[in-house]
């Protein structure tokens, strides 16, 4: 087996699970998310605290950064979004 095969096999290893999260992240805004799903008519302002909202961040952290590290950066996210957290405009860097 050559390197570039050995390279495009290690690619598609990690660029299909990181498509399938990102899916699954816009599946759940699209559905059960207050900020972008069906509940928004119930919040028409808004629900999280963050802009933007924090399954956005996650699914641009990802798209950016990968799996590992985007969903970490996604996760210290999601604990920061409490009630004692004052929120604000916080991109992905």
């Amino acid at each position: 087996m050559s390197k570039q095969n050995l390279k495009n096999i290690l690619f598609y290893l990690s660029f299909f699970p990181k498509k399938i999260i990102l899916k699954l992240i816009r599946l759940y805004q699209k559905t059960l998310s207050f900020d972008h799903g069906l509940p928004k008519k119930f919040f028409p302002y808004g629900y999280c605290r963050f802009n933007p909202t924090c399954s956005e961040y996650g699914y641009q952290a990802i798209e950016k950064y990968g799996i590992i590290k985007g969903g970490l950066m996604a996760l210290w996210r999601i604990i920061r979004c409490n009630p004692w957290n004052k929120g604000g405009n916080d991109p992905v860097k």
